[in-house]
């Protein structure tokens, strides 16, 4: 390729990532006002923007429980298979499952069923725990689970880049960069949002005027429901049956609308077993109530007044934030097991504009120092280098940009860092050529031999520097993963400025004539 033509592509590979990368230097809201500025850019971290900080873990005791009562009711049904139905099961509080016969039958019912259950005799009965290997199983299930119902909730609260990793065996990390409501996050994020559909079989203003409705009391498939004001006390009592029509797990999809007369509501949608299960119920049970329950709390009790299919809307005494709140929780499915929140932090944009401040000085000092260092030990060609490694800063910020990267401060690190090892290849190559003046070559032959042999020095250097990023990429959250980012982008952009650009820079010069060139 012609010298002429390298210029041309690399001046324009220099517009392309000076287009990209003009969005970093902008908020989000500037963008949005200036039409001609794309509406992309650099995402800035939690440490750089502000945001919300917190450890989570799961309910060992709770995730521990539910498997129990799992293995009780498995094996409540083998039991019933076998005609053994008078052996009776006992879940205590301490998560043991008590069986009241001790028999081998019994015993070796067990064993078949659970092979790692640990089984100890006492006073008669057997005790059955959760080995030590099931309970990780568990946990390490009810932790997966969790992640994927974090990661659609906050995606559902419109949070750019957020962290949502696990961290050890039975916590979670979550990192929300930007201006949000902590108290808010906070409910959506720890709310199981359990939905249900239930067909009311009573009603009273409240829960003892229920009960003195029926003087036998509540059989074994029923329940009491309450609907409550906005100041907290009970509107309603509902009495339910045990077993719901449809749950949340059989939603498709749900969104915040409004009804006609404009108040906010929840629109939601049924897959298709979920329609069909709707719409029979339904058309069934025409001018009677049907509660939408909520975390065990009727939401409303609309009458039924025709056939429902596929879409509905749950309506209640709610604002337009909690409907979509509600909303984005139903989304996302409930959580399997409740959260415990260990630690929380608020990072304030103030700060974070000071991390930039401290930061962007940072490179700019080590930019300063290393321009020096460059510019009087090899001079022109110091000062060509010097040339290449702005465009190297520039087609890092492009490349970020275009890929919707995040900026942490641990990243702002990986740009001084690039700033130091950008030189490198450029010392190299400057050095190789001397030793060839040094050998009595011309100016355009010692460049032409120090390019050439300077080639497999750097890329060896840098592939293996780049095996590293990769590493940090692969393995590392939050800040690690920001540095990894950085670093793999800038060896990719330095090993191109070292052998392309500035070989372009000092052809350029030597075109002039080789007199000008100072190594």
């Amino acid at each position: 390729m012609t010298l002429r033509w390298r210029g041309i592509w690399v001046g324009l590979l220099a517009l392309v990532m000076f287009y990209l990368a003009v969005p970093s230097f902008f908020s989000e809201e500037e963008r949005l006002e200036n039409g001609w500025i794309r509406d992309q850019g650099l995402n800035l971290g939690l440490d750089l923007q502000g945001g919300i900080h917190w450890l989570l873990r799961i309910d060992t005791d709770t995730a521990v429980r539910q498997e129990m009562e799992r293995v009780q009711s498995v094996l409540q049904e083998r039991l019933e298979e076998k005609d053994m139905a008078q052996v009776e099961l006992h879940l205590l509080e301490s998560n043991e499952l008590e069986v009241s016969d001790a028999s081998d039958e019994i015993r070796a019912l067990i064993g078949d069923e659970f092979e790692t259950i640990q089984v100890a005799r006492q006073d008669g009965t057997l005790r059955l725990v959760l080995t030590d290997e099931w309970r990780r199983g568990v946990v390490q299930r009810g932790v997966q689970q969790a992640l994927e119902v974090l990661r659609k909730r906050v995606d559902g609260l419109g949070v750019r880049e957020p962290v949502i990793a696990p961290q050890g065996a039975e916590r979670i990390l979550v990192q929300m960069p930007g201006e949000i409501d902590p108290r808010r996050a906070r409910s959506i994020l720890e709310g199981t949002t359990f939905l249900e559909f239930k067909l009311v079989l009573g009603a009273a203003p409240n829960e003892d005027l229920l009960r003195a409705q029926d003087p036998e009391g509540l059989g074994e498939d029923q329940q009491i429901a309450v609907a409550r004001n906005d100041d907290g006390s009970v509107s309603t009592a509902y009495l339910l049956p045990q077993t719901p029509v449809l749950t949340g797990a059989m939603l498709e999809d749900a969104r915040l609308g409004y009804d006609r007369r404009n108040r906010p509501v929840v629109l939601f949608r049924w897959n298709s077993q979920g329609t069909g299960i709707f719409r029979k119920f339904t058309a069934e049970n025409i001018d009677r109530q049907l509660a939408i329950i909520v975390d065990e709390e009727v939401i409303s009790a609309p009458v039924i007044q025709s056939r429902i299919g596929r879409q509905g809307q749950i309506e209640g005494q709610f604002t337009a934030q909690e409907a979509a709140d509600l909303a984005v929780a139903l989304r996302s499915g409930a959580l399997p097991i409740p959260l415990i929140v260990e630690e929380e932090r608020s990072v304030g944009p103030a700060l974070g504009a000071d991390s930039i401040q401290k930061g962007l000085r940072s490179v700019l000092i080590g930019g300063v120092l290393v321009v020096a260092f460059m510019i009087t030990y090899y001079q022109t060609s110091g000062f060509l280098a010097t040339v290449a490694l702005m465009l190297n800063l520039l087609i890092i910020l492009g490349l970020m940009g275009l890929a919707g990267a995040t900026l942490t401060l641990p990243g702002i690190a990986g740009l001084v860092l690039t700033v130091g090892m950008a030189v490198d290849a450029n010392v190299i190559i400057f050095e190789r050529i001397r030793e060839e003046l040094r050998a009595g070559k011309s100016v355009r032959n010692a460049v032409q031999a120090g390019f050439r042999r300077s080639r497999l020095t750097i890329l060896d250097a840098n592939i293996t520097t780049m095996i590293a990023a990769v590493v940090l990429l692969y393995y590392g959250r939050g800040p690690v993963q920001g540095f990894g980012v950085t670093l793999a982008i800038g060896i990719v952009s330095s090993v191109f400025c070292a052998l392309i650009v500035t070989r372009l820079f000092v052809d350029l010069v030597l075109a002039r004539g080789a007199g000008t060139l100072r190594v």
